[in-house]
């Protein structure tokens, strides 16, 4: 099977060269085409290099969708987004609602973390939740991806698609791993995102423990519409925890949790990035919240019982 950064190069190479596409970034053509995930082409077949200027690319791209060509628009680190994003949220996602002309286009924003400093780092689709107008999804797998563009193809929506460079070299696909009683069930993970491989993790050594996680993956951000099975799940439960690799407060995660919340009444807690930002070294990282750091919040969830009960 093809792996997630195979199934971008496949769908942009078809998408430039038999449907009038075009590719919008920077550096996109150096420095590895963006981890393997552009083909190889050039300007004459619709890549377009884009100028170290944040600020005015989107409106660049923006132009062109106006025009029909439906754009992809490639932020190579998501926390750059905060300066490159300013056309799409201000203009792109509104422009259907108040003038009637829709203005599709395809944000491509990867997510990296570690080493890399306090300005590019990270994930932050949370960031475009907050505007009208625009469909958030965080696809890790090949299918989600494809899945996540026929959704754009399909629509005249602006499409944030928010990536994770962890999610480039999968080569499988990543279901839903939830038994059929949920009341024998200790805990239920929604997890978004690169924190989605962490809850994996953290499950099988749960598991080994004697402690049963049940595992939702969440791609659909933005709108968020529980299904009757994560109600059931939680329902029966009785107790969740949202994780995700974009900042835990004032997010995604809370909005999620809420949501969740509201309609079962049971408790969602919720793990993401640290309330600050992160360095350069390996000590100032603020990362997705590891396999062991899920584990101990699960096992932080059962009380004093239960602790005793799984002699932990």
């Amino acid at each position: 099977m093809e792996t997630t950064a195979d199934t971008i190069k496949r769908i942009t190479r078809d998408h430039l060269l038999h449907h009038n596409g075009l590719l919008f970034g920077q550096c996109v053509t150096a420095i590895g085409w963006i981890n393997g995930t552009v083909p190889e082409l050039t300007l004459k077949d619709g890549i377009v290099e884009l100028p170290i200027s944040d600020v005015s690319n989107s409106g660049i791209t923006v132009g062109a969708a106006l025009a029909g060509r439906r754009p992809i628009y490639v932020i190579r680190f998501q926390g750059l987004g905060w300066y490159n994003l300013a056309t799409i949220l201000n203009y792109a996602a509104k422009s259907k609602e108040m003038w009637e002309v829709s203005c599709p286009v395809f944000v491509r924003a990867v997510g990296v973390e570690g080493h890399i400093g306090p300005v590019a780092s990270h994930s932050h689709h949370s960031m475009c939740c907050r505007m009208p107008g625009i469909i958030v999804k965080a696809p890790m797998t090949p299918n989600e991806w494809e899945n996540t563009w026929q959704y754009f193809i399909k629509h005249d929506d602006p499409v944030y698609c928010s990536e994770h460079r962890s999610g480039f070299l999968i080569d499988y696909e990543i279901y839903d791993d939830v038994s059929s009683d949920y009341t024998k069930c200790d805990c239920i993970i929604f997890a978004i995102s690169a924190a989605r491989l962490n809850a994996l993790k953290a499950q099988e050594i749960l598991k080994q423990q004697g402690i049963k996680v049940n595992i939702f993956h969440i791609v659909d951000l933005k709108p968020f519409e529980p299904t009757y099975k994560h109600l059931l799940a939680l329902s029966q439960c009785g107790k969740g925890i949202v994780i995700d690799s974009d900042y835990k407060d004032y997010g995604v995660a809370t909005h999620i949790a809420h949501n969740l919340m509201l309609r079962t009444g049971k408790p969602v807690y919720t793990m993401g990035l640290a309330d600050r930002s992160a360095g350069f070294a390996t000590h100032c990282d603020n990362i997705t919240p590891t396999p062991a750091q899920i584990i101990q919040q699960v096992k932080t969830l059962y009380g004093q019982e239960d602790l005793i009960r799984y002699n932990i």
